[in-house]
């Protein structure tokens, strides 16, 4: 008899073992949503970042883009999937902030369906114009667009996104008519805008760095409150006369709602020592991009801050979805 029960107590605890071992997060390879096209700056940054997951983690970070509607497809995609922290979402201002009231309906609760887990990198956007555009500066583009009114083109990454409404800020400040044109990701508008069928974008500032250097196309100002470093002779919006604009972005990632505690502490954990990786740091500014960090309450904190400001400016620009 005893040696049954030494027997069943053995392997009582080789099960339990071997299901802790399985049970260890993670035990396979993680989906990281970006819920816009390839190309534009949420993919390049949502890169970034699956590349330095894995190496925290060990374990593979596959990105899948999900565009469309603004963020929202790739947001459902999370929202509705297990929360084990296999599915997250790389979100934007625009999909955690500003979707909750540029959307009149959302196939999910933008406050409730998600877990915050950190933030990850900030950017300003940068006014840029075709060269095709007889202006140097943003107060030649003012004149213009005022002799000129409705024959500019403005692309964005979609209805409601930061390059929306920032030059829905733009517009409203200035006094200016300027014909808006949405896309499914900056991606797409940034291919239209240097071929000219779209004359000017405020463009994440990372997606349009490149063609600025190389001259493909002209940089007018940065909406952020000071001047970026990768491009000192760019004024930023107030100093080129539109006195109090500021419009920063910032890059985070949630997970569906429910997520358990200790892999929501694992994530955070990684995600902060992010924040103080020198060599990550440098690589963003490299790209046109400042590390950010902080707890998913900080976090949170910051999501609904942020909800409350681009609420104002949405209702203001009418900008809203069906």
């Amino acid at each position: 008899m005893k040696a049954i029960i030494r027997m069943l107590s053995i392997a009582v605890l080789s099960v339990a073992a071997a299901g802790a071992q399985a049970g260890a997060y993670p035990d396979r390879p993680i989906r990281l949503v970006v819920p816009f096209p390839p190309g534009g700056t949420t993919d390049l940054l949502g890169r970034v970042f699956a590349e330095r997951l894995a190496d925290s983690l060990g374990r593979q970070v596959v990105v899948e883009n999900r565009p469309g509607a603004g963020g929202v497809i790739g947001s459902d995609v999370v929202a509705k999937a297990p929360a084990d922290g296999y599915t997250l979402l790389f979100g934007t201002v625009g999909t955690q902030s500003i979707n909750g009231s540029l959307y009149k309906q959302l196939p999910f609760d933008i406050d409730k369906d998600f877990t915050p887990l950190g933030l990850f990198a900030g950017v300003p956007n940068i006014l840029v114009v075709n060269p095709a555009v007889p202006a140097r500066n943003v107060q030649e583009l003012i004149a213009y667009a005022r002799q000129n009114p409705g024959q500019l083109n403005m692309g964005s990454a979609g209805n409601g996104t930061t390059n929306h409404l920032s030059g829905e800020l733009f517009k409203s400040m200035a006094q200016v008519d300027i014909m808006h044109v949405p896309y499914k990701g900056s991606g797409p508008a940034m291919a239209d805008l240097l071929s000219n069928q779209l004359q000017l974008m405020f463009d994440n500032f990372p997606g349009a760095l490149p063609y600025v250097k190389a001259g493909k196309l002209r940089a007018l100002a940065v909406t952020s409150q000071t001047r970026a470093p990768q491009l000192p002779d760019v004024p930023t919006m107030d100093e080129a006369g539109v006195k109090g604009y500021v419009a920063d972005v910032w890059f985070g990632v949630v997970g569906p709602r429910g997520m358990p505690q200790d892999i929501v502490d694992r994530l955070s954990a990684e995600m902060m020592r992010m924040g103080k990786d020198a060599a990550l740091q440098a690589r963003l500014v490299q790209l046109g991009a400042a590390s950010l960090s902080g707890t998913p309450e900080e976090f949170a904190g910051r999501i609904r801050a942020d909800a409350e400001k681009w609420a104002v400016l949405v209702r203001a620009s009418g900008a809203t979805v069906d």
